[in-house]
């Protein structure tokens, strides 16, 4: 089969045959005809397939033979990420150069007021983020109503990205009597749900099982020690007969420190991550397109839907989080048919990240080591080095004393200390520190230092007191009880007989 069996016009067949294209993809095969037709779509397919030709192509036609530049968007197409955006962009200019259609970019990163501009001019074809669009819609800059076709790309991508409640909201600022096209690589309950609720009476075509890897990629698994990563990564591009390549990594700080090691090592590479500004990574983009350079170091932003002729190898520097991520960074080479080559560097750590990769796309990824490369070491090796740092950290540590080996035939059983046996202790001749004993009379025992010290022979009610206890005695107010105690011949409170001299002094007499 080729295009012309489609039913395409003849300006979209020139504008497919001049672009280098001659065969229509399975996915091309079977969602054409029905987007022609006007009917609603759901198209499961991994990346790679062909997807954003299956809707750009027939979206042309359908526009060719209406009105053009309409004052409202005639149809809205809505990618998770500005790189897929603006790649669909490029393929309406390059299948559309034989029709008069208006096109308007909207996405984050750039100047609002050249995209206001031309909205106001009329466009025909609206390609945007959620976050840009909804934007839009709140400060009243955009309407909808005009809308008859609606794509939605990467749904699953949506999904991860917290995109699908604006989703559901676009959805219900265009008119209900319209055409979706609902693409995704999977299909989870939530993109379901959304299909059902949106879409109505849609064809279901899946050409190939979800999340399955590309059977023209070669995958190959690269073990070895954290340590020695970037100088596998060297190796492995030194080795191979590398035309273009993207290299990818889980942080946006190591795709920097990366690419800067790459550059110092001789290699022509350049980088692109979430931190940089939407014109300096088309910038970085268009370079490596050209061929400016031939490495491109990119976190998971440019691992859907990112579309260059020619990628021969990818390299996951880091094994992805997620095994969705690991199907779609090496979906970057082995396109259209064409074969490639991937590599993941893993740690010990990695081993049940792998495992969740292989269990998704039902493919045991080979085990390769190369030459020289330092063996990674396992989770045991690495906490039976760890265990002498963390004993030489501690405080006031002490290594435990080296004992030779014994030589055969001595018994090493070695006598525990044990006290020695009470009769066998040295007398001691405690009696000057030992307590008097009871039965010692009264008059023997020896007196109290204290004892010995000069008694005031006064009567007690005469001795001073204390400046503070007789000023204490001062501020604080008699009682009753005090006063009765003045006396020796009245009551005494319980007392048979007058108060004794001795509690005169405590009861303040």
């Amino acid at each position: 089969m080729n295009f012309a069996d489609l039913g395409l016009s003849d300006e979209l067949l020139r504008a497919v045959t001049d672009a280098g294209y001659t065969e229509p993809t399975p996915i091309q095969q079977q969602a054409i005809p029905s987007v022609l037709m006007g009917k609603d779509l759901v198209g499961i397919a991994q990346t790679g397939t062909g997807k954003t030709a299956a809707f750009v192509l027939p979206m042309i036609d359908i526009l060719g033979e209406g009105r053009t530049r309409a004052l409202m968007p005639r149809s809205l197409i809505l990618e998770p990420t500005r790189e897929l955006a603006a790649q669909v962009a490029e393929n309406f200019e390059k299948y559309g150069t034989h029709h008069k259609l208006s096109m308007a970019l909207l996405i984050g990163g750039v100047q609002m007021g050249d995209q206001v501009k031309a909205l106001e001019k009329g466009v025909d074809v609206l390609i945007a983020t959620p976050g840009r669009l909804m934007d839009l819609f709140g400060r009243g800059k955009i309407l909808l109503t005009g809308c008859s076709l609606l794509v939605i790309d990467e749904a699953d991508r949506m999904l991860d990205m917290g995109f699908i409640p604006d989703i559901e909201e676009i959805c219900t600022k265009l008119p209900k009597q319209r055409q979706t096209l609902l693409f995704s690589a999977t299909m989870p309950p939530v993109i379901k749900k959304l299909a059902d609720k949106f879409l109505d009476n849609p064809k279901r075509i899946e050409v190939a099982r979800p999340a399955s890897a590309n059977v023209n990629i070669r995958q190959f698994v690269v073990q070895c020690a954290a340590s020695d990563k970037r100088s596998v990564l060297r190796e492995l591009l030194r080795a191979e007969e590398v035309t273009t390549a993207i290299v990818f990594s889980n942080r946006k700080t190591t795709v920097r420190d990366l690419n800067k090691s790459l550059q110092k090592s001789g290699f022509r590479s350049t980088e692109i991550h979430g931190d940089m500004e939407q014109s300096q990574r088309i910038a970085e983009l268009e370079r490596f397109k050209r061929g400016d350079v031939n490495i491109l170091v990119a976190s998971d932003v440019a691992a859907r839907g990112l579309d260059v002729k020619g990628v021969s190898h990818v390299y996951n520097f880091d094994a992805p989080w997620h095994p969705d991520d690991y199907v779609h960074r090496i979906g970057r080479t082995g396109r259209g048919g064409a074969t490639g080559i991937a590599y993941t560097l893993v740690t010990p750590e990695d081993a049940e990240n792998i495992s969740e990769i292989e269990k998704l796309t039902g493919h045991k990824i080979e085990r390769v080591k190369l030459a020289g490369a330092k063996p990674a070491a396992t989770p045991d090796e690495v906490e039976a080095e760890e265990a002498p740092k963390r004993s030489r950290g501690r405080r006031g540590a002490k290594p435990a004393p080296e004992q030779s080996a014994p030589a055969e035939g001595v018994e090493t059983t070695q006598p525990e200390r044990e006290p020695a046996p009470r009769e066998e202790r040295p007398r001691q001749d405690r009696t000057r520190d030992r307590a008097p004993r009871r039965d010692t009379p009264r008059e023997e025992r020896p007196r109290d230092a204290r004892a010995e010290r000069p008694r005031d022979e006064r009567p007690r009610e005469e001795q001073p007191r204390a400046p503070q206890r007789e000023e204490r005695a001062r501020s604080e107010p008699r009682h009753e009880p005090r006063r009765r105690a003045e006396s020796n011949d009245g009551p005494d409170d319980g007392w048979n007989g007058p108060v004794p001299d001795f509690l005169k002094y405590t009861l303040g007499a």
